[in-house]
């Protein structure tokens, strides 16, 4: 499956998604790339829309390679993917030190993106994580580990794209799992969209500033 662009991406995931939207989800995105694709489940769905801060922990000489990941909070959620940190011969001081880098870019983005903005209150509703796509999962794996923290009644994880055995992985993390595609062979995310370019900070403030994280005031069954 080949996408326009994030936009044409996050409506096919809508249509994937609109039997939630009886249930008020909670639309999570991981920034940057993952917003636009969110901004369109959100409008479809009429939910809310807030973000998972979380960094990708880089190989130090190939900052693409994922050899962990990071999410912000109190006490931040730290996934290793101890299997490439062995193979790629990273000491646990050089990933501490490429886990501190990531850490400071998240708060800059908090206090970008976020500042005094309310956010999204996940216990006991139905969250659904949104990103543009998957490749090793570590990201993703922090992202769902951090959102679970917060006590959701059902986490839902949805992406356009993303490799078979990676999906096979994360079955046990999550309620469930809707992506549009599961190739055998990914290669990059870049490649299953026409356009892929680097969203900016601009346009993740101005998806906030269209959906309000308090727009629904949904009481939680448990509550009721």
């Amino acid at each position: 499956m080949l996408f326009q662009n994030r936009t044409d991406a996050g409506r096919k995931l809508a249509r994937a998604l609109m039997k939630y939207k009886g249930r008020h989800p909670i639309i999570l995105a991981l920034p940057r790339g993952g917003v636009p694709v969110a901004a369109e489940v959100a409008a479809a769905l009429d939910a809310p829309l807030d973000l998972v801060l979380v960094r990708k922990i880089g190989v130090p000489t190939q900052p693409e390679l994922a050899m962990g990941a990071v999410t912000d909070g109190g006490q931040p959620t730290i996934v290793r993917n101890n299997e490439i940190v062995e193979s790629c011969g990273v000491s646990d001081r050089k990933f501490d030190d490429v886990c501190k880098v990531e850490l400071a870019e998240i708060e800059r983005r908090r206090k970008r993106y976020l500042g005094d903005r309310a956010r999204a209150k996940v216990e006991g509703q139905v969250a659904i994580l949104i990103d543009d796509g998957i490749a090793t999962g570590a990201t993703t794996l922090a992202a769902i580990q951090a959102v679970r923290s917060r006590g959701p009644k059902e986490l839902v994880l949805a992406v356009p794209v993303a490799p078979l055995d990676t999906v096979k992985k994360l079955h046990c993390e999550v309620d469930a799992i809707v992506c549009l595609d599961t190739p055998e062979e990914l290669g990059a995310i870049g490649y299953f969209y026409r356009d892929f370019h680097q969203v900016g900070d601009e346009e993740v403030v101005a998806a906030l500033k269209r959906f309000p994280a308090d727009k629904i005031a949904h009481v939680p069954d448990s509550a009721s």
